[in-house]
């Protein structure tokens, strides 16, 4: 008796493809149709297919099963397969339009000697396609798991799908393609193109206004640097050089720039020279709104022309990034709670977290946990979650220390594992990893790698400057705290505050006075705050002051002297802590 060949398989990302209504199309014009169906696949399908080693199984009729060995290449063919097709279909009247649905799934298949391939794998694949609209494209929860850092797109959870002849319900998520192209097709007259997954930017050649030609180098120069910088910040999209300097030496409307360009936000500027002087004014616009966010000048001088375009295209940069998540956290704020995505629960949740009280930092987790149901390896809400934790930690604002500690390093080391290089995925974890861990080392990696893939990012100097205080460094963390208040000069109390406790610490207890006090003005809700201050004035010997500190703080938290681990130096420890104790008891003997 011949022995039973072993069935050949492999795992596969399977798309499956046809054409949505086709039957009433070729009943409508069936040689029209089939005529246009095939020059789409020779012209756009095939092409867009093979350009990411995509292998066509089989087709049949309006269908096709086409396999590809990386899901990610799958993933990104559909997409631009969807709005190719969609920027075709433009001009096409709605009744004569094909368009295709999609469904992808990653799984294992049975292959045929002739290549053909069966199985669930491809079943389910077939299932996903039936269920996507016109346009769109409907994968697997196994398949957003395996693509959702390495691809930027947004997702519509459609929950739990019971799918013909699958024996067990299937995930399912559609990638939102279609929404604003569709909004762009029924405005074919203004050309507009459709605005990408997440906040958009074109920065414009910037006006020479020196009357001399030879200064549009300096002027270019400073255009390339911005967008050099720009580019690397992870959540912002920005159109490239080539693209932005097509409107070089033109009078431009800005709302027409955001429509032919797909953009939300426009940098525009202009240089102007006298002697060796030179002036750069730049100004952020919203072009749906018309509304000017920020505008600033810059002055140098000419004598150092490379450093005065890293310096000014540093500067922009750095107070664009917080300018537009500003932007994007009020547009968020006005959405209706029933059109809510995972990014839109994050930019609430940062905008609560900001408030540095209790219940707001507890309404932010709120939000997160939410936004980690919808995407649960959602790399910037796993972050915050950290941060958020770490904060109840800080301020003892939990009844149980021990599981908060636990959660932060939990949401810290899985905020890691996608973090995909994101500058602020890994200042964020650097900070949590850093106040809770005993070896501080691997923290001051992470936050020096968060800092070399963005020079620019406020946040991370924040937090690079208390992981350098928590270990002894207090000059070195003032560098950095001014650093980050350059940057991101509208929340001057974080860095305010830091830089008194760092001068605290260098034993300045004057300035530190100044400065503590100083931050209250901007967050009077800050426990650390009267903490530091009732420290400080205890050493200095104002001891009505540090009993008024104590009487404040005990108003907000019932611990007022708490374990202070995170400061590694012994010596900065006592010094913190002794003062701390003295301001408490004395506060208390005058009961």
């Amino acid at each position: 008796m011949e022995a039973q060949k072993p069935v050949a398989r492999r795992l596969a990302a399977i798309l499956a493809a046809d054409v949505a209504g086709y039957s009433r199309l070729t009943q409508a014009d069936e040689e029209g149709t089939l005529t246009r169906l095939r020059a789409l696949r020779h012209e756009l399908f095939l092409p867009k297919i093979a350009e990411h080693r995509g292998r066509v199984v089989k087709t049949s009729g309006d269908g096709m099963l086409i396999e590809f060995a990386s899901v990610v290449d799958a993933v990104r063919a559909a997409i631009e397969l969807q709005r190719a097709l969609a920027t075709q279909n433009v001009d096409v009247p709605p009744d004569r339009r094909i368009e295709l649905r999609i469904g992808i799934n990653l799984g294992d298949v049975v292959v045929e000697e002739d290549g053909d391939l069966m199985g669930d794998g491809v079943n389910v694949a077939a299932r996903l396609e039936a269920l996507a609209e016109p346009g769109g494209i409907c994968i697997s929860a196994t398949v957003l798991n395996h693509v959702r850092d390495k691809l930027s797109f947004a997702v519509e959870d459609a929950g739990d799908q019971v799918l013909k002849n699958i024996a067990r319900p299937i995930h399912v998520y559609r990638i939102v393609v279609d929404a604003r192209q569709r909004r762009a097709m029924s405005r074919p007259q203004d050309g507009a193109l459709a605005l990408p997954d997440k906040p958009s930017i074109a920065v414009l050649p910037f006006q020479n206004m020196s009357g001399d030609p030879e200064q549009d180098y300096f002027a270019d120069g400073i255009v390339e640097e911005i967008i050099t910088a720009l580019s690397r910040i992870r959540w912002l999209f920005v159109i490239a050089r080539n693209s932005s300097f097509t409107y070089k030496g033109r009078a431009i409307d800005v709302k027409q720039v955001g429509r032919e360009l797909g953009v939300r936000y426009v940098l525009e500027g202009s240089v102007r020279k006298a002697e060796h002087r030179m002036r750069i004014t730049g100004q952020l616009i919203d072009v749906l709104s018309g509304a000017h966010l920020w505008a600033d000048r810059f002055d140098g001088s000419l004598e150092d022309v490379f450093e005065l375009q890293d310096s000014v295209a540093s500067s922009v940069a750095g107070v664009i990034e917080p300018t537009l998540e500003a932007a994007e956290i009020h547009y968020s704020a006005q959405r209706p709670t029933t059109d809510l995505t995972a990014y839109d629960l994050y930019l609430r949740a940062r905008a609560a977290n900001q408030s540095w009280d209790k219940e707001s930092v507890l309404r932010a987790l709120d939000l997160l946990r939410e936004a980690l149901e919808r995407d649960p390896h959602y790399a910037s809400a796993l972050a915050l979650a950290a941060a958020c934790h770490t904060l109840l930690h800080i301020n003892r604002w939990s009844e149980d220390q021990e599981k908060i500690r636990q959660q932060s390093v939990d949401y810290a080391r899985r905020a890691l594992r996608v973090a995909g290089g994101d500058p602020y995925v890994l200042g964020e974890s650097a900070f949590t990893l850093g106040y809770f861990e005993r070896d501080i080392n691997p923290a001051l990696v992470l936050i020096d790698r968060s800092l070399e893939l963005n020079p620019n990012f406020a946040i991370g100097w924040l937090r690079s400057g208390w992981l350098r205080l928590w270990s002894g460094q207090a000059d070195l963390a003032i560098e950095h705290f001014e650093k980050s208040l350059r940057l991101n000069p509208r929340r001057k109390a974080p860095a305010s505050m830091a830089i008194g406790v760092a001068h605290f610490f260098a034993r300045r207890l004057d300035k530190a006075a100044a400065v503590l006090m100083l931050s209250l003005q901007e967050n009077p809700h800050w426990p650390p705050t009267y903490r530091f201050l009732a420290s400080c004035f205890a050493h200095m010997g104002r001891h009505r002051d540090a009993q008024d500190m104590v009487k404040k703080l005990r108003e907000m938290t019932p611990e007022l002297v708490p374990s202070a681990e995170h400061w590694r130096v012994a010596e900065d420890r006592e010094f913190y802590l002794a003062g701390l104790r003295s301001a408490v008891s004395e506060a208390t003997t005058s009961t």
